[in-house]
C-alpha cells in the first residue's frame, strides 16, 4: 500500500535532495576514476586527504613521523570518505520518497522509519550488498536504482583491491632502487672502475630504475606519502649519491660512460620535475628539489653531507 508523504517532505525537498544525491555519487565515481584508472591525473579529493594526513603526521616532527603509517592511514581515510559519500548520496535519493515508495517488514511502523538515518541505513545495506530486506523499494525506478547501488559498492571494493595491489609493488620498486644505490655507494666504486663498460652498464641500470620510479610517482601519487624509515631503502636519502655519481661519470674518458652519465642525469632531472610539480612545488632545480624531498621525509640530504654547490641544480 502506498503511503502519503510525511509532513515536511514535499515536492520541494524531493527536487533538491534527488539531484544533490545524484551529483554527490557522480563526483565520487569521477574521483575514483581519476585516482585509479586515469594515471595522468590524481583525484582532487584523494590528493587533499592524503596530503592532510601526511601533514598531520608531521606535527610531531618529520624525523619522528611514524614510519609507514601516514600512507596506509591516508588510503584508509580516502576509502572511508568514498564509501560514506556514496552512501549519503544514495540516501538523499531515498529519503524524500520514504515511506510512501517503500515496503516495510512486519513489525516496522513506516512512519517511524522514514528519517534520514533510516535512509542512510538502507543505503549502507544496499551498498555493502547485505540485503536485509526489512525496507525495500516498491516504485519501479527505485527497484532498479537499489541494485545499481550494490553494483557501485562492488566496484568500490574492486577498486580498493586494485589500488592496494598497485601501490605496494610501486613501493617495492622504489625501495629496491634506493637499496641498489646504497649498494653502489657502500662499494666505494673508484673512478677507474666507473670508467669502463661495466660502469656504463651500471649507470644505464640506475637510469632505467629512476625512470620507473618517476612513472610510479605519476601513476600512484599516493605512494609519495609512504615513509621509508630505513636509510638504505629510503630513496630521498640516496638521491644525493646518484647526482654525485652522474657528475663523476661526466668526467670519464670512456664515451659509453659519458653517454650513460648523460642519460642518468636526464632521468634524475625528470624525477625531480615529477616530484616538484606534483608534491613539493619549490620551483627550484634538481638538487634543491631532492633536498626538499629528503626534508619532507625526515632524512638528512645526501648520504655524505649537505647539498653540494657544483652548479648542477643549485641556485
Amino acid at each position: 500500500m502506498r503511503l502519503p508523504a510525511p509532513d515536511g517532505k514535499g515536492a520541494g525537498m524531493t527536487w533538491l535532495a534527488t539531484p544533490l544525491g545524484a551529483l554527490l555519487v557522480l563526483l565520487i565515481l569521477r574521483e575514483v576514476f581519476h585516482t585509479l584508472w586515469h594515471p595522468t591525473r590524481h583525484g582532487g579529493l584523494s590528493r587533499t586527504v592524503m596530503r592532510a594526513v601526511w601533514r598531520l603526521s608531521a606535527h610531531r616532527g618529520a624525523r619522528r613521523r611514524p614510519a609507514g603509517l601516514a600512507g596506509p592511514l591516508g588510503m584508509v581515510t580516502v576509502l572511508a570518505v568514498w564509501m560514506l559519500a556514496v552512501a549519503v548520496g544514495w540516501a538523499l535519493v531515498y529519503w524524500p520518497r520514504m515511506p510512501q515508495d517503500f515496503s516495510y517488514a512486519p513489525g516496522l511502523a513506516p512512519a517511524e522509519h522514514a528519517s534520514p538515518v533510516d535512509a542512510l541505513y538502507l543505503s549502507l545495506v544496499n551498498l555493502t550488498t547485505l540485503g536485509f530486506g526489512d525496507i525495500a523499494p516498491t516504485a519501479g525506478w527505485l527497484r532498479v536504482l537499489a541494485p545499481l547501488e550494490a553494483l557501485v559498492g562492488f566496484v568500490l571494493l574492486s577498486a580498493t583491491v586494485t589500488w592496494i595491489l598497485g601501490i605496494y609493488p610501486a613501493l617495492a620498486r622504489r625501495r629496491a632502487l634506493a637499496l641498489r644505490l646504497s649498494h653502489v655507494r657502500r662499494s666505494r666504486v673508484t673512478a677507474r672502475a666507473l670508467d669502463s663498460d661495466g660502469g656504463a652498464a651500471l649507470l644505464d641500470g640506475l637510469a632505467a630504475a629512476l625512470s620507473t620510479a618517476a612513472v610510479d610517482f605519476m601513476q600512484y601519487p599516493e605512494s609519495y606519502y609512504f615513509h621509508d624509515g630505513e636509510e638504505n631503502t629510503a630513496l630521498p636519502r640516496q638521491l644525493g649519491y646518484a647526482l654525485g655519481l652522474a657528475d663523476r661519470a661526466d668526467e670519464a674518458r670512456h664515451p659509453d660512460v659519458r653517454l650513460s652519465a648523460s642519460v642518468l642525469r636526464r632521468a634524475l632531472d625528470d624525477l625531480a620535475v615529477v616530484l616538484d610539480e606534483r608534491f613539493l612545488r619549490t620551483g627550484e632545480g634538481t638538487e634543491r628539489v631532492f633536498a626538499a624531498y629528503a626534508e619532507d621525509h625526515g632524512h638528512a640530504w645526501g648520504p655524505d653531507g649537505p647539498p653540494r654547490t657544483d652548479g648542477h641544480g643549485a641556485p
